[in-house]
């Protein structure tokens, strides 16, 4: 069984990306990890190129500015990535610049992909995720955050990107049809400094907003971030993955939440008493079908 990893970056040092840690999360999975290194305005080609893996191989691209609604453009440099890997490899792993995968679970994914392996109907293979926000130390939990997504895929030329890259489609926009492995990505997206945080939104709304993106939104998003405006977290217990250590002794910003406090909908509470009673989330958006 060959697998290759793919991924794509532009500015993690200047944003703050945790994408060394995302690559060195997957890497002992891997035969090859392709990342796709965009015109970035810092050294993050250098910051990729000193993991030191002869497994890893740079590809430098061009982010296209006419990409710039709805995030277009990051499932764009996702294909280039893909359409990279050696037409050999049988799976192929995708992880975003602020996704970690724990080490505890290379058993589980390593298994997941070589009991799927010679099952063709089986397109790619379903994570469960956890998203932190604010700190190391508190996970969202609202609906609003997906929990699950396609993190392995076939190599198969069908299947691309899809919108703003955070699944995948194939053919004429099928979803993708998938086995659940009992893994978990751990997405770090919105644990930064609050004032990198804002940088980072302020950025990412060229790549969403399009035209739109005024001088007044970028005058509405200065500052610090202010992570005191979400809807529920619970407190993380557990164990952060090994490669991510380091970068959670040095956080270097303080965040508290009132776990009491949550601004839930009322769809919300419907949807967590029927998946506490019934082990079944209804209305979630799924972009995938899952064979049984």
């Amino acid at each position: 069984m060959k697998v290759s990893g793919f991924t794509f970056i532009k500015n993690a040092v200047q944003f703050d990306y945790p994408v060394v840690e995302a690559i060195r999360s997957i890497l002992p999975l891997c035969d090859e990890m392709i990342v796709a290194v965009g015109d970035c305005d810092d050294a993050t080609r250098e910051l990729i190129a000193s993991i030191g893996s002869d497994k890893i191989r740079i590809i430098d691209t061009v982010w296209n500015p006419e990409l710039r609604e709805g995030g277009a453009v990051l499932a764009d440099e996702t294909n280039k990535a893909f359409h990279a890997i050696t037409g050999n490899s049988d799976w192929c792993f995708y992880i975003q610049g602020d996704e970690v995968l724990h080490e505890k679970y290379h058993d589980v994914v390593r298994k997941g992909m070589e009991q799927w392996k010679d099952y063709p109907e089986v397109d790619g293979l379903l994570f469960k995720y956890r998203h932190f926000y604010g700190s190391f130390d508190y996970v969202a939990t609202s609906s609003r955050w997906y929990r699950n997504e396609i993190r392995i895929i076939r190599n198969n030329s069908a299947i691309y990107s899809y919108r703003d890259a955070q699944g995948f489609r194939k053919g004429n926009d099928e979803k993708l049809k998938v086995k659940t492995i009992n893994a978990t990505i751990y997405h770090y997206g919105w644990v930064r400094p609050p004032k990198t945080m804002m940088d980072k939104k302020r950025n990412f709304g060229n790549y969403w907003g399009g035209d739109r993106v005024t001088e007044e939104f970028i005058k509405e998003n200065s500052g610090n971030f202010d992570y005191s405006e979400i809807d529920a977290l619970e407190k993380f217990t557990d164990t952060h993955p090994q490669v991510m250590c380091e970068r959670v002794a040095r956080m270097n910003w303080q965040f508290d939440y009132d776990l009491s406090y949550n601004n839930l909908t009322l769809k919300d509470h419907f949807k967590n008493f029927m998946e506490k009673w019934t082990g079944i989330r209804p209305f979630d958006y799924k972009n995938y079908i899952l064979l049984k």
